[in-house]
């Protein structure tokens, strides 16, 4: 990549795009093929309206016409804590960059846009779950593991 990337808001005519980025940001972390290609259509319908709504806020990275990466985030009403006395939070999610565009700084242009956003949305707390592969651009931005837990219900 000759230049910086062009950063940009994802569109709803960029749904396929980004649902592509998220199966395929799955499939590097060793997700089952079934498991993401079960999940695709349905992720692929929220993406859709949720892009319509501003519930998902998309930002691709272009260079030379060709979008190589993308983010989105969403946002999570939540009272506030210890943490921050806002109720609204930004989570950061579906990181992905082509593997041609890959240790350029793509990543970093990306996650530095989506901080950008939320900043521009008065949000103070922002928090993701980070693949193996991306733990450590995150880190570097300051992010730091939290102790949250999870449980399946169905």
């Amino acid at each position: 990549m000759a230049t910086r990337p062009t950063i940009r808001r994802a569109q709803t005519a960029d749904t396929d795009t980004v649902t592509r980025h998220r199966d395929a940001m799955f499939a590097e972390m060793g997700i089952d093929a079934g498991v993401v290609a079960a999940a695709s259509g349905p992720a692929r319908t929220w993406l859709a309206a949720a892009l319509a709504d501003g519930r998902y806020v998309g930002l691709l990275a272009e260079s030379g016409g060709a979008v190589i990466g993308g983010i989105g985030i969403t946002w999570l009403d939540l009272p506030p804590n210890m943490n921050t006395q806002l109720d609204r939070r930004g989570y950061l999610l579906n990181m992905f960059v082509e593997p041609v565009a890959r240790s350029q700084g793509v990543a970093r242009a990306l996650l530095r846009a989506a901080l950008d956003e939320c900043r521009a949305q008065g949000v103070d707390c922002v928090s993701l779950h980070a693949s193996d592969a991306g733990r450590s651009l995150y880190e570097s931005s300051g992010f730091s593991p939290t102790n949250e837990m999870r449980l399946r219900l169905a």
